[in-house]
């Protein structure tokens, strides 16, 4: 793996990417068109993936996440619901690896997360960007989403929801939920995003930080 990057959990709203970022974020990429998918509904997680340590990563995150984006998945095998995310990060609070996330408070995958205290954030090549955004384009509370994806989901050993189509996976357990005030913002759009959040979700709540602790990270064999 290349030298890990430093670890800072800054206050990163993943809105756009330099294009130095875009230039370096490709160089890193290269050999995701190498990832060999034949007959990966029939391989299991440990045929698919395997585990390092959180500070190994070297995947630029605000292409991951600003460009590629998030898919958070929370709940068990029988019920489970997937979001696309395009705001989070990670980085160290409390001394451990963590990530973040930046989320509606009327999310349906939020009420899993709550209820479970566990959650993956997954990430896929290109070739599944139109997946990736399917996730994000309907709410799993009133929908069949979940049984209209082409991708195949996959219990992790930690019993954690993710899938076998996935070029990185981080299994996080819930740490803390903050309820986002437009009074705390310094910036006019930042307090009209959440302002309108609450008008555009469920009326009563602000955006919600979600922050989980990084307690697994599988990549690719």
């Amino acid at each position: 793996m290349k030298k890990v990057l430093p670890v800072l959990l800054s206050a990163i709203f993943l809105i756009s990417c330099t294009g130095k970022v875009k230039e370096a974020a490709a160089t890193e990429n290269v050999n995701i068109e190498t990832i060999d998918y034949t007959n990966v509904k029939d391989k299991s997680f440990e045929d698919l993936f395997k585990k390092i340590e959180p500070t190994e990563l070297t995947d630029n995150v605000f292409k991951l996440v600003g460009q590629d984006y998030t898919v958070i998945t929370a709940g068990t095998d029988s019920a489970f619901n997937s979001m696309t995310a395009s705001w989070g990060g990670w980085g160290q609070l409390f001394e451990v690896p963590v990530t973040w996330c930046f989320l509606n408070a009327s999310r349906y995958t939020l009420e899993f997360i709550k209820k479970e205290q566990t959650y993956t954030m997954t990430y896929f090549p290109e070739q599944f960007k139109e997946q990736v955004i399917a996730f994000g384009s309907k709410s799993g509370r009133n929908s069949d989403k979940m049984k209209e994806t082409i991708l195949t989901h996959v219990k992790t050993p930690s019993n954690n929801i993710t899938y076998k189509e996935a070029k990185l996976i981080i299994e996080c357990k819930l740490v803390e939920i903050t309820e986002t005030n437009p009074k705390d913002f310094y910036s006019e759009k930042g307090k009209d995003f959440v302002e309108k959040g609450m008008k555009d979700g469920n009326g009563k709540e602000y955006h919600k930080l979600v922050f989980g602790d990084i307690t697994n990270v599988w990549v690719r064999k």
